[in-house]
């Protein structure tokens, strides 16, 4: 996890769009977001976040192929201490285990 997180930044998430979709719906549930063919709009606390994602060729490693997506977040109106509480959980609930 960050400790500070800036008003845009990109991630290189490894998953494929349903399971983004999915993930947001479980990270979001107190926000009333809007979707539109990939882009997402999310009313928090006084602000948004503008998220906007593309699919991208899948990451191999040996014989495994893993999908991805490019990910870019971009908060308006937030302070840092508002984006960092939000991701945060954000983050928690997103991450994938290993094991």
């Amino acid at each position: 996890m960050q400790s500070q997180y800036p008003a845009q930044f990109v991630r290189d998430m490894g998953c494929t769009e349903h399971e983004w979709l999915t993930w947001l719906q479980a990270a979001l549930p107190d926000h009333p977001w809007q979707v539109a063919r990939g882009q997402a709009q999310v009313p928090i606390e006084g602000g948004f976040l503008h998220l906007s994602w593309q699919v991208l060729p899948p990451r191999q490693i040996a014989l495994m192929r893993i999908p991805r997506l490019q990910v870019a977040f971009r908060f308006e109106d937030l302070s840092d201490e508002d984006r960092l509480h939000f991701m945060r959980r954000f983050d928690l609930l997103t991450q994938r285990g290993g094991g």
